[in-house]
């Protein structure tokens, strides 16, 4: 099954011709995700890298009060993984689900590493894929650090607009480092201005 959305999504992170992304994009296997399942629980290994063609993904902790912390959002077009359970075989601390029905395409880390050493694209696909989600990771821990509760809310409606749709404004608010009622209140003032 020829999936454009990845097609796409190869030639976005790293330019290259779309015969040779079509190839890439056929070593992935389609799986559809129901709302509320599970692609990965604390505990156990990450064995799958997934794109997210279609729908929602969150992964959220347990934190020392027993709590629901969002840690990360995946909303459509974008690699689903727990980076270091994969590559490092080490049991997952976050809990993956699926917040909506989900359109995905995944390689094992059995393919992932076979396709790394046949397919000089596929390594270089795989470094520009890790570096982008590197940089995503460190612009999120700067920003919890240096803008204000509004300001993260601010950016997060300018870079996804329609996660709203998406996600509950709990999952929001702890995504955020926030209180539900400190979102709303912020929400409010700015319905005001």
């Amino acid at each position: 099954m020829q999936n454009q959305a990845l097609v796409h999504y190869i030639q976005q992170v790293m330019p290259m011709p779309m015969q040779k992304a079509a190839l890439l994009a056929q070593k992935f296997t389609y799986k559809e995700i129901t709302k509320g399942d599970f692609i990965l629980q604390e505990g156990k290994i990450s064995n799958r890298l997934y794109f997210l063609e279609q729908g929602c993904i969150r992964s959220y902790i347990l934190d020392v009060n027993g709590s629901e912390v969002t840690t990360a959002i995946f909303m459509q077009n974008s690699t689903v993984n727990d980076l270091i359970s994969f590559f490092k075989r080490l049991p997952s601390k976050e809990n993956f689900q699926a917040l909506s029905d989900c359109k995905t395409c995944f390689l094992t880390y059995e393919e992932l590493q076979e396709n790394f050493h046949n397919i000089p694209e596929f390594r270089e696909l795989g470094r520009m894929m890790l570096i982008n989600n590197y940089s995503r990771l460190k612009e999120r821990m700067l920003a919890m650090v240096q803008l204000t509760a509004e300001q993260r809310y601010l950016n997060l409606i300018e870079s996804q607009p329609d996660i709203f749709q998406h996600v509950p404004l709990k999952m929001l608010a702890t995504y955020l480092g926030i209180t539900d009622t400190s979102l709303s209140r912020i929400r409010k003032d700015l319905a005001k201005k």
